[in-house]
């Protein structure tokens, strides 16, 4: 049994949950994000198989899984809403997403969902434009900030002004099997470092992003994948770090692309 979800942040109005010990098996450690406010509720990137069944019962111990109002799905990965149509079926969510991957997302769900349950993939999606918007989550507006490229060519993140959390995405991801909050920064560099560049498409974007997130009043950074950074310092040494990592095009060279023999 999973055990309960780790609380972020609680005001006694506004609620952040995070479900970090969902997946087993060979699947790679993921997060899973409840927002909670008014008795309105959001589920960032719910994952695929491995995850829904431990995560839909962790949920309805919380409430009935029906009311749950919104998906935000940060890019089309498996394992960020590969399980979409479990999704669509059993509850009345919203699957808020980048407009480029909201027409794919039909490729995800079976035809049963609208041949026996009248239920249209396209007509619950919630597609942001390129430059993001602000969703309303109860009396709280959440921010969907672009990161595109970071890693998919369509990709969102979402700023809670009320928790001053920064829900990353894979940005921040580190290849641990617990989200317990980083304690030195230098020692989890070895765990981040080639997933970054690897997965970001180069320093220019990293550094735009970078410039972003200062410009908002952030207390923790909590990726989709392993340990969270909490505080200004914390931060700061990760945006630091971030923004002048070579990564992705910056390393690429001729010897990358050779015909194989």
């Amino acid at each position: 049994m999973p055990r309960e979800p780790i609380v972020l942040f609680d005001n006694g109005n506004h609620l952040c949950l995070c479900f970090d010990d969902l997946v087993s098996g060979d699947g790679v450690q993921s997060n899973q994000f409840l927002i909670v406010d008014d008795e309105m509720r959001m589920l960032l990137d719910p994952g695929g198989d491995l995850t829904y069944t431990p995560l839909s019962l962790g949920l309805s111990r919380l409430f009935p899984l029906q009311d749950l109002d919104y998906i935000f799905a940060s890019h089309q990965d498996p394992d960020i809403i590969a399980a979409i149509d479990k999704w669509l079926l059993h509850t009345r969510a919203r699957v808020i997403c980048s407009q480029l991957w909201a027409r794919f997302l039909p490729h995800l769900t079976a035809n049963y969902l609208a041949a026996c349950h009248g239920i249209s993939t396209y007509d619950r999606v919630v597609a942001l434009p390129d430059l993001g918007s602000s969703v309303q989550l109860g009396r709280c507006h959440l921010k969907m900030l672009p990161a595109h490229f970071l890693h998919s060519v369509g990709n969102f993140q979402v700023y809670d002004p009320i928790s001053k959390i920064l829900f990353s995405g894979d940005m921040g991801a580190s290849l641990v099997d617990d989200a317990s909050p980083v304690q030195s920064f230098t020692e989890h560099v070895p765990y981040m470092e080639g997933f970054h560049r690897r997965y970001m498409a180069s320093n220019k974007v990293t550094r735009l992003w970078a410039a972003m997130v200062r410009r908002l009043d952030v207390e923790m950074i909590v990726p989709q994948h392993g340990r969270p950074f909490v505080g200004k310092a914390m931060i700061g040494a990760f945006l630091q770090w971030i923004e002048n990592l070579q990564c992705g095009l910056d390393l690429m060279g001729p010897d990358d692309f050779q015909v194989p023999r």
